[in-house]
């Protein structure tokens, strides 16, 4: 075993957050959480917090004014909301997030020679005229859409990370996550596996945008963390930018129809207007994760279900919101 490394992990309240967290725990190292509770809940971290005692520290704190100033040997760059209906709240803060913290953060790290993960998302290929997504794909982004806060915010921060590489060889590495699901995701952060598991539950009707036809593809949440942790162990020379995600692809409909299975609901499935540039495809090329991490996802849609659905159904249908 390595011997236990100081990390810094933005974001660390929240789904993914926790997940990363619990993971780099269980590794034995010792962890600060940073999170400005905009989307992220601190009661999330209070089972690892019981679990590893000082292990974990947890600072309220927004990366947009950083005042951590520790000696930290990697940073997980996860702050900002990942969902259209939290980005969309707060659009200038979501690109500030984006930028803003990159800078900071990028900061710290040349500071105390770190490595530091940015992650970046699918979307940056935006409604993709390539199918499926290489990295080398420049991709397809409305710039000034409702979308672009996140799309663009994102786009700008890996380019500061290329930047700060090439301008003062900053030790980075750029993850570009496709959709991730899992327990601990929050009720009503208007992703389409929760709101369909909240739906379901409660016997309301799925609401599926268009005519369902539409595709994507979703890696459990122990999978993605798990290529977060294979890319910060990667050579210096390899920054990314890399795809992680399940090439398993399934259309908006097939999952309908998965949870209601599952479920054993009988909520209908209606039919709303498809948003504004949502993407009509969208599924990972993962050839340079699985060459240079070694790294493929190994739990499947329809094993990740069920234990994503017993997390729902542990709240009171109230809380289901």
């Amino acid at each position: 075993m390595t011997s236990p490394k100081r990390i810094l992990v933005t974001g660390g309240a929240g789904f993914l957050g926790f997940h990363l967290t619990a993971l780099l725990l269980q590794q034995g190292h010792h962890v600060t959480a940073i999170d400005n509770l905009f989307t992220g809940r601190e009661s999330n971290l209070a089972s690892l917090k019981e679990k590893y005692g000082d292990a974990l520290v947890f600072r309220k704190e927004d990366v947009r004014q950083l005042t951590f100033d520790e000696e930290v040997d990697e940073i997980f760059n996860l702050a900002c909301p990942a969902s259209p209906p939290y980005y969309q709240k707060d659009p200038i803060g979501t690109t500030e997030t984006c930028v803003i913290g990159a800078l900071k953060l990028l900061a710290l790290a040349k500071k105390y020679n770190a490595k530091i993960m940015q992650a970046s998302t699918s979307e940056v290929y935006g409604d993709a005229q390539v199918h499926p997504q290489p990295e080398t794909y420049w991709g397809n982004v409305n710039p000034d859409g409702p979308r672009a806060c996140y799309d663009e915010g994102k786009r700008c921060a890996e380019s500061i990370f290329f930047d700060h590489h090439r301008l003062f060889g900053t030790r980075i590495k750029v993850v570009r996550i496709f959709n991730s699901y899992g327990p601990m995701m929050q009720p009503g952060d208007g992703r389409v596996v929760s709101n369909f598991c909240r739906q379901a539950i409660k016997g309301e009707p799925l609401t599926i945008f268009g005519d369902g036809a539409q595709t994507r593809s979703f890696c459990y949440c122990k999978d993605t963390v798990r290529g977060f942790r294979a890319l910060m162990d990667s050579d210096d020379d390899f920054i990314g930018p890399v795809n992680i995600g399940n090439p398993g692809e399934f259309t908006i409909l097939e999952l309908a129809e998965k949870v209601l299975k599952l479920t054993d609901s009988k909520s209908e499935i209606v039919r709303m207007p498809l948003p504004i540039n949502d993407p009509k495809v969208r599924r990972p090329d993962i050839t340079l994760a699985r060459e240079k991490l070694h790294w493929s996802p190994t739990i499947s849609l329809d094993e990740g279900l069920p234990p994503t659905i017993d997390f729902f159904q542990q709240f009171p249908k109230s809380q289901l919101y």
